[in-house]
This record gives C-alpha cells, structure tokens and sequence, in this order.
C-alpha cells in the first residue's frame, strides 16, 4: 500500500492536490493500491465532493477524523425530508432561500439553518440549531449524521467547545474537547492530548508494514507523528515548491521553506526525496551536501502529466491568451490583467481568459471594472480545462515562483506557446526561449511598472511573430516527454526500489 499524506483541500485546490490527483491516476494504471490521507478538519464542505471534484475515488480517501469511526466517505444523500423527520411534530415554518432552508419553530423562538451541499443542492450537508437566540449545536451530514459542534454563550459569541463523532448507528465514536487553542480526543479506552498525537495514533492504526510506502506532499505539523509511527515502510518527501528561500541563503547558511525543513532536518528518518524537475533535484543533493553533509537519495518525477496530445478540431480564437491558478496574491494575476490591457492598445483583437477561483477574485474583478477590460478580459472561474487549452492562441503567467507549473504542462501539451517570466523551475521545464514562448528575465529589483511593461511588450511580440506555428511543434515536442507512459515508468522504477 502508498499512503500519500496531505493537510487539507479545497474548491480552488493548489497544485499539491491537484499533483496527487494525478499521482493516483497513475497508481491506478499501475496498479498500485494507495490511500491519499487529508489531516485537516472540514466543516463548511463535505470532504468527498472536495476530493471528487479533482478526480479521486472514495475509496482512495482516508479522513483524520472519521478513521476512528465506520463511517465511510460518501457524497451527502441526507435529504430535508430526513431533517424534518428529526422536529418530533412541533409546528414550524418552512422558508427556502436557495442554498439555505430555515425550520421556524412556533414556540421559543427556535430555529434550525440547513445548509445544502455545493455539490447536490438537493441534499443537506449541516444544520446549525439555534434555541432562545443562541447557537448551541451544529450537526454534519453525509449518508448519515458524521459529527456534531456543540457551543455555549461566551462573551456575547458562540464558543466551540466540543466536536462529536458517531459511528454509521450512532454511536459515539470518540469526543474532541477544545478549550480556545488547546484540544484533547475522549476515546473509550485512552485519553489524546494533541493533533499532533492523534495523527501519531491513525498512522499507528494504519498498520502499515514493511513494503508500504508513504508519500508526505506536505510534512508541517504532521511529519514528526508519521515518521515515529512509520514502522517498517519506506517514506518518501514529495517537494512541490521551491525548497528554499534565496534571499536568506549564503555561504554559511540556508533557509528551507517551511514546508520541508522537518523533512529535511530529520533526514535520517527519510529514504527518499521526490523533485519534480532536474533541476531542483541536482540543486537539492548540491545543497544537502553542501549545508548537511549528507547525500541524500533524490527522484526526479514531474507531478504531473498528459494522457495525450490535444488540438483543436478547427482554428483556434485568434489572439485569445489563456491563464490557469488559483486566484491567489503569488500568482500576480493583477500584474497580468494591466499588462493585457496595455498589450490591448497594439493587438485590437487580444482577449484573456482567467481560470479558477481564490481569494484575490474580488480585487481582480474590481481591477478589471477599473481598467474597463470587462469585454476582453474574464474571470471564468473553476473549470476542467482539459479540452479547453486546445481552443486558445497562447498560454501567459506572470508568476514569480512555480514547483512545478501543471497548467504549463498542460498548455505545451496542447499546443500552446507560453509567455512568462524566468523563474525556477516551471518555465525552465517546459519553455526554450524564442522557440515555443518568451522567458522575461525578472528580479526582485525589478519595480512593479517595469514587470508589467515588460510582460505586455512581451505578449505583443507573441501576437505579431511569423514562427507562431513553429512555437506550436515546439510546445508538443517539449510535452512529449511528459506523457503519461513515460510517467508511469519513472514511478514504477521508484516503488520497485523502495519495496
């Protein structure tokens, strides 16, 4: 068995998820039994539609929190009919507001919120009880009641002290009690008193023997309980992001990004590192050497890659720029959207096209508003895109930081020339300058005027170039070595190793 470890999920995923989406695609081709593990707690969605949405089985999916229980992950059916059911023939009143239903009880005062899932917005996903004002308890549906949130009045707030998990019966499976930033786990036989051990406690339970394998993409706060816990089996650290910061490294000293600097501390306990270009992995073993002393076993395997090359059935939309993120603050979409407009004053037909979904949505939106690019500039939200790249003229970013790059893999992979700037390691991977896209040199001196002007002469270039189609071949020959196939066999070759 790989049991594959990871923090949390969500609506817009990061790479990291969508890599290990990817990852149990392959296992699954290779027939490799594994177990993708999620530590964090879930309560404003149902954990299986946010796995589901990526790709992944429910079968593959390990919750922290419902291990200790029979419950099963499973998409909500519990229906309203079902909730009505629990009022016990009180008079109520039933309002509909879309997404929410409200319960009004005649006497008290009392009032039941029920909250639908985002996936089926025919069935419940909680309902939060309210009784003489107060919010005293919230119940989390699937196939059945999975836990409950009890509260209490404390300073004029509703205070959580109390989480509830139930077995498929009813049954209490385990309490956890929380006391502000502190919190213990209430089990029949045993008393746990951090996450951090009852992550210990699940890894224990896993049973997990020589020739298992785990896999941790992200080791903060969970990668001590998992390596004391490991048993026999070979552990492996999946490095997504740069593993450094370089600003903060000299001669002397290196500061690691926080997401790896237990792993890497505590080699000892690590058989192996997984860089998902060249590049990284020869500068990791450099760095180890050099700052550790040690010469630590490093494979190289993209996280990602493609089934198949795509291309579209007729032309594709002239001059139509496509970029794919999180709408997060690091991916400086709002760098992008001026620079397209600016870009826009020489190419009368450019439109961009910006997919997924974040934080920054709000700002990009009112930026867009600002700039009067409402007509060629739009916010397409969170979409599978894998038959979408095919339809555009060219993939553009104007990240500073990519791992990996998984929406450039896919781009080349259809035949798209990218433009962006020429930071480790995603440009590096997957664009040869002047010859399928345009790397922008950048560095941190670099003012935020200078990068935009920069990117939109860039885009311009793009559009008027005469080897567009040579760009094209380019990117599809680039993409070759990212197929599938020849994934599988880098995999194949590292568990035969390992086990």
């Amino acid at each position: 068995m790989i049991y594959n470890f990871n923090l949390g999920i969500g609506w817009a995923s990061s790479g990291v998820e969508y890599a290990q989406s990817y990852r149990a695609n392959i296992f699954r081709r290779l027939g490799a039994k594994a177990k993708f593990i999620f530590t964090d707690m879930f309560v404003r969605d149902n954990i299986e539609e946010l796995t589901a949405n990526i790709g992944f089985a429910d079968d593959e999916i390990i919750w922290l929190y419902t291990f200790f229980t029979d419950q099963k992950i499973a998409p909500c059916t519990y229906t309203l009919e079902d909730i009505i059911r629990q009022t016990d023939g009180r008079d109520y009143t039933l309002t509909d507001n879309g997404d929410v239903k409200k319960i009004i009880f005649e006497d008290k005062g009392d009032f039941w919120s029920i909250y639908m899932s985002k996936a089926d917005t025919g069935k419940v996903h909680r309902v939060e009880i309210v009784s003489r004002g107060c919010l005293i308890r919230k119940d989390f549906y699937t196939y059945t009641r999975v836990f409950s949130e009890y509260y209490t009045p404390k300073e004029g707030k509703a205070h959580l002290y109390q989480r509830r998990f139930f077995n498929e019966d009813g049954t209490v499976g385990y309490d956890e009690i929380i006391d502000g930033e502190d919190v213990f786990y209430r089990f029949k036989d045993r008393i746990i008193y951090s996450k951090e051990e009852l992550v210990g406690y699940m890894v224990s339970g896993l049973k997990i023997k020589n020739g298992d394998i785990i896999l941790i993409d992200r080791s903060t706060t969970i990668g001590q309980p998992i390596l004391e816990n490991k048993g026999e089996a070979k552990v492996g650290i999946i490095i997504h992001a740069d593993h450094f910061s370089e600003g903060a490294t000299n001669d002397d000293y290196i500061l690691w990004n926080n997401y790896y600097e237990y792993a890497f501390a505590n080699y000892g306990a690590v058989d192996f590192y997984v860089a998902a270009t060249d590049a990284q992995n020869i500068l990791l073993r450099d760095q180890f050497k050099k700052y550790l002393g040690f010469e630590p076993a490093v494979a190289t395997i993209p996280v990602g890659s493609i089934d198949e090359f795509k291309a579209p059935a007729a032309g594709r939309k002239s001059h139509a720029l496509i970029t794919a993120s999180r709408l997060a603050s690091e991916k400086h979409i709002d760098l992008l959207i001026e620079a397209v407009a600016l870009a826009k004053d020489f190419v009368p037909d450019l439109t961009l096209d910006i997919y997924g979904k974040g934080g920054e949505e709000d700002k990009l939106k009112k930026l867009i508003e600002k700039l009067g690019a409402g007509e060629y500039i739009h916010l397409m939200g969170q979409q599978d895109l894998k038959e979408v790249y095919k339809e555009y003229f060219a993939y553009v970013s104007a990240s500073l930081s990519e791992g990996f790059g998984l929406t450039y893999l896919e781009a080349i992979g259809s035949g798209l020339p990218i433009v962006g700037y020429d930071v480790r390691y995603g440009m590096r991977c997957f664009v040869e300058h002047d010859k399928n896209g345009y790397k922008l040199p950048v560095s941190d001196d670099m003012g935020m005027a200078e990068k935009t002007d920069k990117l939109a002469r860039t885009i311009i270039r793009l559009c008027c170039t005469e080897k567009i189609e040579q760009f094209r071949r380019r990117s599809y020959e680039i993409a070759a070595g990212y197929l599938t196939v020849e994934v599988e066999k880098k995999w194949k070759e590292l568990i035969e190793w390992a086990i």
